[in-house]
């Protein structure tokens, strides 16, 4: 049987790969390994693969150190330095790292499930394929990091800065980020369904291809983001600001826009079937060729929009302002215009059968 050292009351097993003399002293307490690490800066710690469930390592200097392919489950690292550290494949879950400094760590392909990372530094850490399901990141410093294919499904991102992370092709499932802060973050093909985004800054973010069925992104920052070929089906976006965002191509069927701002959006060839957009502000917006078939705009401002070619056949556009919109070559039959403001609106080759004009009349 191998030899095993006792480590702050846990049995900690010696694994060739640990450096026994750094394993002897991290067993004896926080301020011993401390006051031997400032001793000892030019000397990085090897403890990769030892096994050190349930340890207490609150305050500890473990920056630089090498802990990869460690078992820390339920491990307590709170306001520990583990900057720079390496820690690929270890396995974490349920540790706790609250206020923990990880800037610039490596936790690729790490387990966190259920782990407590509330308030913790992770700016620039590599998390890529990282299991973080069920882990607590509330208002969490994630700036630049790396989140790409890692795992966060239900995870707690609350108020949490992303601003600048990557999180390609990542599972965010049912994951909480109000407010969260994820301006000009990269989420391409990312996975946000049922994810709660309430009040959330996603302004300049790249999310093309990003899939947000279901979601709640009511009172969120979308200005100037790339939603291009996105899945936003049922997603709640009620008095989020979408001002000059790229939703070329993307699926809004049976979304809720209502009081939305999308002025000078792009939503060309955008699929909205049965769309909620009551009030919506989508003034100079282009919905060239869009599909808008049964979708309610009343009241909706679509001043200068440019609907030319596109699909309102059964659409409500009861008391909007079309004022110089282009709706040339569309399809507007059986299309309610029943006290929409048309003025200098450019109807030219549009189909108007069955269509309800401004003074109540039905055409032919």
């Amino acid at each position: 049987m191998p030899e095993l050292l006792s480590l702050q009351g846990q049995d900690a097993g010696v694994n060739p790969m640990v450096d026994e003399e750094h394993l002897e002293l991290l067993k004896q307490g926080v301020s011993v390994w401390n006051g031997w690490r400032s001793k000892h800066r030019n000397i990085r710690p090897d403890l990769s693969q030892a096994f050190l469930d349930s340890v207490n390592l609150r305050e500890a200097f473990l920056s630089d150190a090498n802990l990869r392919e460690v078992v820390l489950h339920r491990g307590d690292f709170s306001l520990a330095d583990l900057s720079h550290a390496d820690l690929q494949s270890a396995d974490l879950r349920e540790a706790c790292f609250y206020t923990t400094n990880l800037e610039k760590a490596n936790l690729e392909d790490v387990d966190l499930v259920g782990a407590d990372l509330r308030e913790a530094n992770l700016a620039e850490a590599n998390l890529k394929g990282c299991n973080l399901q069920t882990a607590v990141l509330s208002m969490a410093n994630l700036r630049d990091a790396n989140l790409r294919e890692a795992n966060l499904q239900e995870t707690n991102l609350s108020f949490a800065n992303l601003s600048g992370a990557d999180g390609c092709l990542a599972n965010l499932t049912n994951a909480n980020l109000t407010q969260a802060d994820l301006k000009a973050a990269k989420f391409y093909t990312a996975n946000l369904s049922h994810a709660t985004l309430y009040g959330a800054n996603l302004s300049y973010a790249d999310l093309r291809e990003a899939v947000f069925n279901q979601s709640n992104l009511r009172e969120a920052d979308l200005r100037e983001a790339n939603l291009s070929l996105g899945v936003l089906c049922l997603a709640n976006l009620i008095g989020a600001t979408l001002y000059k965002a790229n939703l070329s191509h993307t699926n809004l069927s049976m979304a809720n826009l209502c009081m939305t701002n999308l002025s000078h959006a792009n939503l060309s060839k955008a699929v909205l079937i049965g769309t909620n957009l009551i009030g919506a502000n989508l003034y100079t917006a282009n919905f060239q060729d869009a599909v808008l078939t049964e979708s309610d705009l009343r009241e909706a401002s679509l001043g200068k929009a440019d609907l030319s070619r596109a699909n309102l056949s059964r659409a409500n556009l009861s008391m909007s302002n079309l004022s110089g919109a282009n709706l040339s070559h569309a399809n507007l039959s059986d299309c309610i215009l029943h006290q929409a403001n048309l003025w200098e609106a450019n109807l030219e080759g549009a189909c108007l059968t069955g269509t309800t004009m401004p003074d109540g009349k039905v055409c032919n």
